[in-house]
């Protein structure tokens, strides 16, 4: 965090967006965010005074959230704001749009419905593994406050009464960038087209599994599960392109993309974005795919690409590219043009849909008896019409996708391609009628 003076020499902390979030407010359109949502059901329905004291406890602890998006000459900042945003009723949909402005100015939000406590994060300020530690400390501060719940801190859920570390709002980028770097370039992927949703309206489906079957079926072919995952996935996408396009020429790449925590490389305690990606997938230019060839291949890929120099690489690409004299120097509003574009080009034109892991949350006993649930949800995608978000907890794995398209073939597909494998699959959704 950095001091800077206004015109009335008032001190006033700020910050710079860390490397990856430098692209969503470029990227931002009028009714467009790049938002993300995580929530925790309760066994008991929500207290709305006792949230409101446990989000004044807990905010203080996450300067990285106190935070309101201002334009500068050259770039972005962030600059710090008191208070916390109000406390609102769910709405019919995750990830609505955000008006940071009606938001008092924050880029996130706490909403809260019957049992239910949900936390909507402009991806500029964190990435999935930092909302997740927000929620979970915010989720342990109201348990305190409303059970006198005696919560052990640890394991991503933070002690509101220590002083916050410069290291949680590091810009790990910078830190761990090196001098080689890759190329951007990938052919772009098959997408799914379909009716767009009217008013705004945002398709969520959820698929419920127990974790243990799905291990089970991963294990039994040699992969991890979010390989097997993926694989189902591009299975399913595959099938949907094949009885759309009927000319083998014209079949485009079936990748799913695949965001990657890059803290389990690099050492640090940064709770702002600290993530990779990669691409995975299949030609089917080459032929028809069975299950066990797209695991293979898959599986293979994610072992050349997932590695420390690999993914290094990818990053400090990103990271030399904003370190270059003459971007540095480019005024705001054409920097804002040129990487909406390469949003645009590159950010999902390279993917069929991605699909994020956010893996197994575990709770400490104490906190755990009162949480029953745990959802990850992926805001409005663009390009692709879908996303997909993955979280473990309580034996259960939740897949959640957000489309905003009419058609669910894509879940429809990929569901019943697991309950095929001997899966089962309940299902959860807002599909309006």
């Amino acid at each position: 965090m950095a001091i800077r003076m206004d015109k009335n020499k008032t001190p006033k902390r700020w910050m710079k967006l860390d490397n990856a979030a430098k692209i969503f407010p470029a990227a931002k359109a009028r009714k467009w965010k790049a938002l993300f949502r995580l929530s925790a059901e309760l066994t008991e329905d929500v207290d709305l005074n006792a949230l409101e004291l446990a989000l004044k406890s807990a905010l203080p602890r996450f300067p990285g959230f106190s935070l309101r998006l201002r334009r500068g000459l050259f770039w972005y900042y962030l600059e710090h704001i008191d208070g916390e945003p109000d406390i609102k009723p769910d709405g019919a949909y995750p990830c609505a749009f955000m008006d940071f402005g009606e938001n008092k100015g924050f880029m996130f939000r706490v909403l809260y419905y019957e049992k239910r406590i949900a936390v909507e994060i402009f991806h500029a300020l964190t990435d999935g593994t930092g909302g997740l530690c927000f929620l979970k400390t915010l989720v342990a501060e109201y348990l305190r406050l409303k059970y006198g719940a005696d919560i052990r801190r640890g394991g991503g859920i933070l002690d509101c009464g220590e002083k916050p570390s410069q290291d949680e709002i590091e810009d790990a980028y910078l830190r761990h960038a090196g001098s080689a770097t890759r190329t951007r370039r990938e052919p772009d992927a098959f997408y799914i087209k379909g009716t767009d949703e009217n008013a705004d309206f945002i398709n969520n489906i959820a698929g419920i599994i127990p974790v243990d079957k799905a291990i089970q079926r991963a294990k039994e072919k040699g992969v991890t599960l979010t390989e097997f995952l993926a694989s189902a996935m591009i299975m399913a996408v595959d099938g949907i392109q094949r009885q759309r396009v009927k000319n083998q020429k014209r079949l485009k790449p079936v990748k799913i993309c695949l965001p990657i925590n890059l803290r389990q490389f690099y050492p640090t305690g940064t709770l702002r974005n600290f993530s990779s990606y990669v691409n995975i997938g299949i030609d089917p230019k080459l032929g028809k795919y069975s299950f066990d060839e797209v695991l293979h291949a898959v599986h293979h890929h994610m072992a050349i690409e997932i590695s420390e120099k690999m993914i290094k690489a990818r990053f400090s690409t990103n990271v030399r590219s904003e370190n270059r004299k003459v971007i540095r120097v480019t005024p705001l509003f054409i920097k804002n043009s040129a990487m909406k574009y390469i949003y645009k080009l590159v950010g999902e034109r390279k993917a069929s849909i991605g699909i994020s892991n956010l893996g197994v949350v575990k709770l400490p006993d104490s906190m755990a008896r009162y949480v029953t649930r745990m959802d990850f949800i992926q805001g409005r995608p663009l390009k692709s019409k879908l996303a997909c978000a993955v979280i473990t907890y309580n034996g259960n794995l939740v897949i959640n996708f957000t489309r905003i398209i009419r058609e669910s073939i894509v879940e429809r597909d990929f569901f019943r391609f697991l309950v095929r494998l001997g899966i089962p699959v309940r299902i959860e959704s807002n599909q309006r009628i």
